[in-house]
């Protein structure tokens, strides 16, 4: 369903849950992605994921380093290294390339999984945080900013970014 359809839903499901009821509907909405930007939980999430996979991206550096040495030597010496020596370095040189793009490859797969993780982690805690601003100041529907038109005066987006500050 396209966001106008979707807002458009919702802006009649308020507009006659309005007229339906004499009590007035509280609405609010969140914008997530800067609940995401500057939830305190975010930066911790980045840290712990460059300590996870710091070792594995310095051991990549290492072999992008050797690598290099390699072609360096072969480019200096190539013309007085003997057909079998620089065979063997080139072929050296080679199987470390391979390796360092399988373990690249390897690396960029894991951390994209955990960052996943991480980030699902984050929205479970997004949703209750939501649910408690929520709760706690009587709103009947928050919505995403997602909406054609939202007034400033229902963004609880603060709210709830300090309730994640308090967990």
């Amino acid at each position: 369903m396209s966001q106008f359809l979707k807002s458009l839903l919702v802006a009649s499901l308020i507009t006659f849950a309005a007229s339906a009821q004499s009590a007035e509907l509280k609405v609010g909405y969140v914008q997530v992605d800067k609940i995401l930007q500057d939830a305190p939980q975010t930066a911790e999430s980045g840290k712990k994921l460059e300590k996870e996979f710091s070792p594995r991206s310095q051991e990549l550096e290492r072999m992008a380093k050797q690598i290099k040495d390699i072609e360096t030597v072969l480019d200096k010496e190539g013309l007085t290294l003997s057909e079998s020596e620089r065979r063997t370095k080139e072929r050296d040189a080679q199987n470390i390339k391979i390796e360092f793009q399988r373990k690249q490859r390897e690396l960029r797969e894991d951390i994209n999984l955990r960052k996943n993780e991480e980030l699902g982690s984050l929205q479970d805690r997004i949703n209750k945080a939501v649910q408690s601003v929520s709760e706690a100041e009587g709103y009947d529907l928050v919505v995403y900013s997602g909406v054609a038109y939202a007034s400033k005066k229902i963004d609880i987006t603060d709210k709830v970014l300090k309730m994640l500050g308090k967990k």
